[in-house]
């Protein structure tokens, strides 16, 4: 296990040692401006802002007890850095979630019914959009997240 996404890249870069320039340091972004103008339009149930802890690691912190969310992870493309690093770590799919976004930034729950018109003013605001899953009933107990 690692404590979070950067050790892991660290222990990733000394070992692959590419032969290209790796920047990795992007700012963490920031959605509080789409998502307070969202709010006046559609009622959300919770947010997630997906940082150290990965998906599966932030995801449970907005659901209530023995309620699981169900990610697909075939819902979004995943950026080509994260397969670079699945594959020259040899890390578990997992672990993946556990550690990193995979290109999901921020998880929305909200109703069905208001899913279509979030989206739509979501992406009316130049924010990228994707269903990538639901929230059911699970286990008694904490919380969880699955990424099937």
């Amino acid at each position: 296990a690692h404590a979070n996404g950067y050790s892991l890249i660290r222990k990733i870069l000394q070992r692959a040692k590419p032969d290209f320039e790796v920047d990795l340091l992007e700012p963490t972004r920031i959605y509080v401006k789409p998502v307070l103008a969202l709010l006046d339009q559609v009622p959300l149930k919770g947010l997630a802002h997906i940082t150290g802890g990965g998906l599966t690691g932030n995801v449970p912190r907005m659901l209530p007890e023995g309620a699981r969310a169900v990610m697909r992870k075939s819902a979004w493309p995943r950026p080509k850095l994260f397969e670079w690093l699945q594959r020259e770590g040899g890390v578990a799919e997992d672990e993946m979630h556990r550690v990193f976004n995979c290109g999901i930034g921020l998880v929305i729950a909200l109703d069905a019914s208001h899913c279509k018109r979030a989206a739509d003013l979501l992406r009316a605001a130049g924010e990228t959009v994707f269903e990538i899953g639901a929230v059911e009933a699970g286990p008694a107990g904490e919380p969880q997240a699955l990424v099937l």
